[in-house]
């Protein structure tokens, strides 16, 4: 999943930016509301932890005109951070189009909780946990099993298996997967996502098995639901 951290505190949002690529998100960072705008209009983020005060222009100005802008896909979700925690300001937030609202200063696993349960509102997911067949995914304890055993991922490898059954049986074009699981440092012309998608696909795939992720040609990857075999009477 992409994120986008937007608050003029660089120590702080640097410091979020890296906690969250370890839980792996990728991440960008504003230190301005406008370049988040501007960044905001090239990038289909899936959440923005966004600053409420800041020099230019203000976190309420921002999330309003993130709200305002045509859709292009699912808008962001938006985490108001801020140290401002009079109800008037919470109310403010929310009425501007923010989803949650969190108080500085926070407790950095309070933050991660926050973000994962936002992120699971748009793949329907009520719960820590993801499921499609065979394979299992612990959000919170960044595990993942297949029919019960536990299956070695990369930080990488991870979030690009937590946006595949965050979206299960559609097909995903690379330059989707570029967009919303790897961060505004990466060459747009790399073979990343070929060669993660395989690494990933060999990794799920079990000796008696059909791949669970599918090479759609001309069109991208899908994750096919591999419906558990029912248990012996």
């Amino acid at each position: 999943m992409r994120v986008l951290v937007v608050d003029d505190e660089v120590e702080l949002a640097d410091a979020i930016a890296r906690g969250l690529r370890r839980e792996g998100y990728a991440v960008d960072v504003a230190y301005r509301g406008e370049d988040a705008l501007e960044k905001a209009r090239l990038v289909p983020y899936d959440l923005i932890c966004l600053d409420l005060t800041m020099p230019d222009i203000d976190g309420l100005e921002v999330c309003a005109r993130l709200r305002d802008a045509p859709p292009t896909e699912l808008p962001p979700r938006v985490l108001m951070l801020t140290a401002r925690d009079s109800l008037d300001d919470r109310v403010a937030g929310l009425d501007v189009g923010a989803d949650d609202y969190l108080v500085k200063p926070f407790a950095f696993a309070e933050l991660t909780a926050r973000v994962r349960s936002l992120l699971r509102r748009d793949s329907g997911g009520t719960g820590a946990v993801l499921g499609v067949g065979h394979l299992e995914l612990d959000t919170s304890r960044q595990v993942v099993t297949r029919q019960g055993e536990p299956v070695e991922l990369t930080t990488k490898e991870f979030a690009l298996l937590r946006y595949f059954m965050a979206n299960p049986g559609r097909v995903l074009s690379q330059e989707e997967l570029l967009e919303h699981v790897w961060d505004e440092n990466t060459d747009p012309f790399t073979n990343t996502v070929r060669v993660t998608v395989g690494t990933l696909r060999r990794k799920l795939t079990a000796d008696d098995e059909d791949p669970p992720i599918e090479t759609v040609i001309g069109s991208g990857y899908r994750l096919i639901d591999h419906e558990p075999e029912p248990e012996p009477e």
